[in-house]
C-alpha cells in the first residue's frame, strides 16, 4: 500500500508541474491542478492507513488511478501527452502484478489499458496509434511476466525447500488466520506438533541423505492423508505442526493414528484445541506440553 501511495503522490506531483508549467496553450490547467491536488490527498489518505487498510480499498484504489489515467488521456492537448502516459499504464499493470494475485491483476491491468485507450480514443489529437499499440503489447508483456515471477517467490518464500511444505514462516502466517476466524465461528480448531523419535540416529548411522530422503517421503505419506483445508508446515529440524480446522481434539488424535500408518518411522504428537482467549503461542504450548509428556511415558 506504501508503494501505491508512493505512485499517487509522484503522480499528483507531477500534475501540478504540468499545470504551473504548461507545454502548449491548449493544456488542461484546472484539470491537472485537480488532478494533482486529488493524487496527493489519496497518497496521504494510503500513507495514514497503510498498515489496517482493507482489500477492497487496494482494488478501488488502483482502479480508481487507471479512470484518472483515462482522464488525462482524454483531455491531453498532444499527442505526446497521450503516449506520456504509458509509464503510468504499465506501473499500475506492475504495482498489481507484484501484490496481487495473477488473475486479479489481469483484471486491474486490462481495466487500466483499457480506461487509457478509452480516453485516447476520445482525445482530440491524433497520430499516436503505433506507439499506442507498442506500449499496450508491452504492458501485456510486462504485467505477465511480473504475475508470474512474483507468484513464484511467493511460494518460494513460503515454503521449506526439502520437503515443500510450508515453512515456519508461512505457516504461522496461516494458522494465526485459521485461529482468528475459529474464534469468530466458534468452531473447533485443533493444533498438533509432530516431533520424529531418533531422528539424530537416522543422520549418523546412514547420512544426511537419508535424512532428507525420510523427511520428505514422511511429508509426502502425511499430505496425501490430510484433507485440503488442513496446514501441514515445518517447524524445526525434525519438528512439524498441523493446523486442523474445523476439528476437535479428539477427531485430531484420530488423525495422529492414520498418519502413523503412513510409514513405519516413530513419532511423536502433541495435541491442543483452541479455547476461546487463546494466541498461536498459548495454544502451541499447550500441544508441546503434551508432546513431551507422550515422551516421557514412551507413548509414541
Amino acid at each position: 500500500m506504501t508503494l501505491l501511495a508512493t505512485l499517487y503522490a509522484v503522480s499528483g506531483a507531477l500534475c501540478l508541474v504540468g499545470a504551473a508549467l504548461p507545454m502548449v496553450r491548449t493544456t488542461p490547467v484546472a484539470l491537472l491542478w485537480t488532478l494533482g491536488l486529488l493524487g496527493l490527498g489519496i497518497a496521504a489518505g494510503l500513507w495514514r492507513t497503510a498498515r489496517s487498510v482493507r482489500p477492497w480499498v487496494l482494488h478501488a484504489a488502483v482502479a480508481l488511478a487507471s479512470v484518472l489515467v483515462g482522464v488525462l488521456a482524454w483531455r491531453s492537448a498532444t499527442a505526446v501527452g497521450i503516449v506520456g502516459l504509458g509509464p503510468a499504464l504499465i506501473a499500475l499493470g506492475l504495482y498489481a502484478a507484484h501484490f496481487l494475485p495473477p488473475p486479479a491483476a489481469r483484471v486491474h491491468a486490462a481495466f487500466a489499458l483499457l480506461a487509457g485507450s478509452a480516453g485516447a480514443w476520445a482525445a482530440e489529437p491524433s497520430g499516436f496509434l503505433s506507439p499506442w499499440i507498442t506500449l499496450i503489447a508491452a504492458s501485456v508483456v510486462l504485467v505477465e511476466v511480473q504475475a508470474r515471477l512474483a507468484g513464484q517467490l511467493r511460494t518460494a518464500a513460503g515454503t521449506d525447500p526439502l520437503t515443500g511444505v510450508a515453512n515456519r514462516r508461512a505457516w504461522e502466517e496461516q494458522a494465526s488466520r485459521h485461529l482468528a476466524r475459529a474464534a469468530r465461528s466458534g468452531e473447533p480448531l485443533s493444533f498438533v506438533l509432530l516431533d520424529l523419535d531418533d531422528f539424530k540416529e537416522v543422520n549418523d548411522r546412514d547420512g544426511h541423505s537419508a535424512g532428507d530422503d525420510l523427511l520428505r517421503t514422511l511429508t509426502a505419506g502425511w499430505s496425501r492423508r490430510l484433507r485440503h483445508a488442513d496446514l501441514l508446515g515445518r517447524y524445526g529440524g525434525d519438528e512439524f505442526v498441523l493446523c486442523l480446522p474445523a476439528t476437535d481434539e479428539a477427531a485430531a488424535t484420530e488423525l495422529l493414528t492414520q498418519l502413523a500408518a503412513t510409514h513405519p518411522f516413530t513419532w511423536t504428537g502433541g495435541v491442543a484445541e483452541a479455547r476461546p482467549g487463546d494466541t498461536l503461542a498459548t495454544v502451541l504450548a499447550r500441544a508441546d506440553a503434551q508432546l513431551y509428556r507422550r515422551k516421557r511415558s514412551g507413548r509414541t
